[in-house]
């Protein structure tokens, strides 16, 4: 088993996948409208689907946004610099809701951006975390 995609409602689906492609620089690998159920599908990642993850940005004809609610937390994104990383996204126009630095109670190197819908991406510096082997 492998993970396939993570799902995020969107209230604006151009917006939505231009923060995803230029801001975080994925790509986007397919879209799908289906009018019939007044919904379209747009796949962007950071590689194919038959070998990465990816995220599932899904658009409903006439919804713009959503409530968070308490229980969706963030995803995370590996990055070779955080302060590098939250810099471009600041000059590309997103939102940087916690500038890169070590975590209050650890050593790992950490930032938080927000996606134009409310999500939130923590950036992960490559390197700060030793995964257990």
């Amino acid at each position: 088993m492998r993970i396939l995609h993570t799902m995020l409602r969107v209230g604006n689906l151009e917006k939505s996948i231009h923060f995803y492609t230029e801001v975080l620089g994925m790509k986007l690998i397919r879209s799908q409208d289906y009018p019939d159920g007044e919904f379209t599908l747009a796949f962007v990642g950071y590689g194919n689907e038959y070998e990465n993850s990816v995220i599932e940005l899904t658009y409903n004809y006439g919804k713009e946004s959503y409530d968070m609610g308490t229980a969706y937390g963030h995803m995370a994104l590996e990055v070779n610099d955080a302060y590098t990383a939250c810099e471009k996204v600041k000059q590309k126009g997103g939102k940087v809701l916690r500038e890169a630095g070590p975590m209050k109670h650890g050593t790992i190197i950490i930032a938080f951006v927000e996606d134009p819908d409310g999500y939130k991406i923590e950036f992960i510096q490559k390197g700060s975390i030793e995964y257990p082997r």
